[in-house]
């Protein structure tokens, strides 16, 4: 026998009855047809739960531990059932209003600037939102159906990731830019050739994509291979460039940020594809729609706003 709720609910009102006769009438059973559920009940957790004495029952070890769950579980159940039922109800009614869409991105500032635009065209809308480095990791969540929507990209023309099952929808494609101090000889420049960087270190976010060994290959192309990459998190990305360690690798959308200048490399050797994802199986196509339109509408948003 596979324990169920309603025996929790059982072995819950013969506590509180306090006697097997007593909860039998409350539950509407006659007492050895409750008795023999308490046994098959006790079998399948492994030991006795009430001892029996002159004035009714007490719980033993086992039951107090048992009884211990089920306040925790029963009420929760209940409350479950109780804001499931509101949900259907509200919406049966109005369905634009209890829209919930669950969102996922790698590091950047666009995941933020489509939660804006969702948020004014969509005020009823609930977003939750789950970054990750890893642009494979998101595709996974969208297949196992633990995310709606990812924000990624790949760079220049590599295919998307994930299987073949996945939608992939194109938002833009940046300019992959350098940071510098602003102390930096460059930082005048209007643009920076890769060459006059040769003698550089580099900083960039890490990632699973293709984007390391395209960094490479460009350098490769004319004629330098890089002293050190360092990957890491944004903050520090900032810290090795504002502090000159580093020349650091960004994309046209990157904020505007105190000692640090962004120059656009000579010639675009390195381009970064922002691209959507979703599952077409699990999506209705209105909305996936209306979130692609959004994100397209915050790109350019975000790209004005930068210098």
């Amino acid at each position: 026998m596979e324990l169920e709720l309603r025996h929790l609910r059982t072995v819950r009102a013969i506590a509180e009855a306090g006697s097997l006769t007593r909860a039998a009438t409350a539950l509407g059973l006659a007492q050895p047809a409750l008795s023999a559920q308490l046994k098959r009940i006790e079998r399948t957790l492994g030991g006795p739960l009430f001892e029996r004495h002159r004035h009714g029952v007490r719980a033993t070890a086992l039951g107090e531990l048992v009884l211990e769950r089920t306040r925790v579980l029963l009420p929760a159940v209940t409350d479950l059932q109780q804001e499931a039922t509101r949900f259907a109800r509200t919406r049966a009614h109005d369905p634009q209003q209890c829209q919930r869409l669950r969102l996922g991105g790698t590091h950047g500032p666009l995941l933020g600037a489509l939660v804006d635009r969702l948020a004014q065209t969509a005020p009823g809308t609930e977003v939750t939102t789950r970054t990750s480095w890893s642009e494979r990791e998101l595709a996974d969540l969208l297949t196992d159906g633990r995310l709606d929507y990812a924000l990624t990209g790949t760079c220049g023309s590599a295919p998307p990731p994930g299987p073949d099952q996945l939608t992939w929808r194109e938002i833009a494609v940046d300019p992959v830019c350098v940071m510098l101090a602003d102390s930096h000889p460059l930082a005048t420049a209007p643009h920076i050739g890769l060459a006059d960087l040769a003698l550089e270190e580099w900083a960039c976010v890490p990632g699973d994509s293709c984007f390391g060994d395209c960094f490479t290959t460009a350098c490769a192309r004319t004629g330098f291979t890089p002293r050190r990459l360092y990957e890491t998190d944004t903050a520090s990305c900032v810290h090795l460039a504002r502090v000159g360690r580093a020349v650091g690798l960004c994309r046209a959308t990157f904020p505007p940020t105190p000692g640090i200048t962004v120059r656009p490399l000579a010639g675009t050797p390195l381009t970064w594809r922002h691209l959507l994802g979703w599952h077409p199986a699990a999506q209705h196509p209105d909305t996936a729609a209306h979130v692609l339109a959004q994100a397209r509408t915050a790109h350019p948003e975000l790209a004005a706003s930068r210098p």
